[in-house]
């Protein structure tokens, strides 16, 4: 929202420092540096210091901007605040995709897609607030002459032009930023909340308690994802930019056909991704990108070489824009479930993004100004189509090959296997080695105790007349090898040498 109603107030804020419209361009350039600049601090930042805080003091200093922006009377100020909002967008953008993921890990694809469906949301409510907010176009109260030269202001007001722009100035133009303004400030105030009711240190044991993974071609990845999405976002601004233009020039359409035409694109674009909120709960993020980057193949092709036909040119803008829609959330749900993606990764996703809005359009702009009878929108829809469907396997096969840790791993445990099947063949062989020894032990003490048996009998029978003394000992030794001759030879000594053997096995 706050970034999409300037485009409604831009009138007012050209009037508001006493300038022509032509004359503040350099505000989108001031807001697309800080939004870079942003980016980057961000990705520097959410590595280093508490996200929570850092998404609150982000929306907390567009808040700000927002409140200032419009009692600004010097276009040097109006500049500062616009950098100030574009660097806190950065922030936001890659601190909301770090959180999603951290807070989720590989089962964040559908708060993906709910976090980036709730961009075009706030693109689609903001226009209409300032509409509500203004109360209708500032030309109405113009004069007549006024009308004609609204775009481009070249004369110096009249009264009734100074007293009308500051009705819309002084109450309703500042309505539809301070209630922006004020929603991002509840939303600072929760995540302060959320900062004070978690601590570092937890946040620093639940990042050491995460599963680090890293992919083999780690670095490789991120510069094909960085390239991936510079071609996504620079073909979806592009065409969503352009698409107007191109319907009143090369397809002869009427202004508000033309119009009809870019509503459709936006329109699917937004739709598609409150689908995919759904679609990505029984969907791998990987499936998603597939059939996105096919549909927007076969669209852009239809585009390219048949947009002569009203029919292919409607049916191929909607499904273009409906494979738009997905991709730069699925790209970022993807590449977490090979690799670790941290600030500074992240950082570098938005930033080509952010390239891609910036360098993409105006190339296609320049070129359409050199070569009035080519329609390079469409061919570059094509090319950037193409380009995402030969990064994607590329991606693909280098995130999948194994990196030399699961190597390790696989080869020790090929050696776990090998040693527990040698382990488990020497204690058979132990085993039975054992049982043979305690069965001649078995035979060896029967022999003895018959020996032993027999020796006793024989003395006895030799020495009648021992001592009372001397004849009690004998049936203490009776005792011990007393009963029938194999019981009494063999019980005790067999019964202690079984419990043995039932306590080795």
């Amino acid at each position: 929202m706050s970034i999409a109603v300037l485009g409604p107030t831009f009138q007012n804020l050209a009037d508001n420092v006493n300038k022509n419209v032509s004359d503040i361009y350099y505000i989108f350039v001031g807001r697309s540096l800080g939004y870079l600049g942003g980016s980057v601090l961000g990705g520097v930042l959410f590595d280093c210091m508490n996200a929570h805080l850092l998404l609150a003091l982000s929306m907390f200093g567009t808040t700000i901007g927002l409140y200032g922006i419009p009692w600004c009377k010097k276009s040097l100020l109006l500049t500062v605040l616009m950098s100030v909002i574009g660097g806190s967008m950065g922030i936001l953008d890659t601190g909301g995709n770090i959180l999603a993921l951290n807070t989720w890990g590989t089962e964040a694809g559908p708060h993906m897609q709910a976090l980036h469906f709730s961009f075009a949301v706030g693109a689609f409510v903001a226009p209409i607030l300032a509409k509500m907010a203004l109360g209708g176009s500032v030309s109405e109260d113009l004069p007549v002459e006024e009308k004609t030269n609204q775009s481009v202001l070249k004369s110096v007001p009249t009264a009734s032009t100074t007293s009308a722009l500051k009705h819309h100035l002084g109450v309703d133009f500042l309505w539809s930023y301070v209630v922006i303004g004020t929603c991002l400030l509840f939303v600072s105030f929760f995540f302060f909340i959320l900062y004070s009711r978690s601590g570092s240190a937890r946040d620093k044991s639940k990042a050491a308690l995460q599963k680090h993974v890293t992919a083999k071609y780690h670095y490789a990845l991120i510069f094909l994802l960085f390239i991936f999405f510079f071609c996504y976002v620079g073909a979806e601004v592009t065409y969503g930019s352009y698409i107007f233009t191109y319907a009143k020039i090369f397809a002869e359409m009427k202004e508000n056909e033309a119009a009809a035409l870019n509503s459709v694109f936006w329109g699917a674009f937004a739709a598609c991704r409150g689908v995919a909120i759904c679609g990505a709960a029984c969907l791998y993020p990987g499936t998603l990108i597939v059939l996105s980057i096919i549909g927007s193949a076969v669209s852009s092709s239809c585009l390219a070489f048949f947009a002569k036909h009203p029919v292919s040119l409607w049916a191929g803008t909607a499904v273009y824009g409906a494979s738009m829609a997905t991709i730069f959330p699925s790209g970022i749900s993807w590449i977490e479930q090979y690799t670790t993606i941290e600030g500074k990764s992240a950082s570098l996703f938005v930033v080509g993004a952010a390239l891609g809005e910036m360098c993409i359009p105006a190339v296609v702009g320049y070129l359409q100004g050199k070569f009035h009878h080519v329609p390079v929108i469409m061919y570059t829809a094509l090319g950037t189509s193409a380009m995402t469907v030969i990064l994607f396997p590329v991606m693909y096969k280098l995130a999948n090959s194994p990196g030399e840790g699961d190597l390790k791993e696989m080869g020790e445990s090929e050696d776990r296997k090998a040693l527990l099947s040698n382990s488990g063949l020497n204690e058979d062989e132990e085993d039975e080695e054992d049982a043979g020894e305690w069965n001649e032990a078995d035979f060896e003490v029967i022999e003895m105790n018959d020996t032993l048996r027999n020796s006793v009998i024989e003395t006895s029978r030799k020495i009648p007349g021992d001592s009372p003394a001397k004849v009690s000992l004998q049936p203490h030794s009776g005792d011990v090898l007393g009963g029938s001759p194999v019981a009494a030879g063999s019980s005790p000594v067999i019964k202690n040498v079984n419990v043995d053997r039932e306590k080795n096995d």
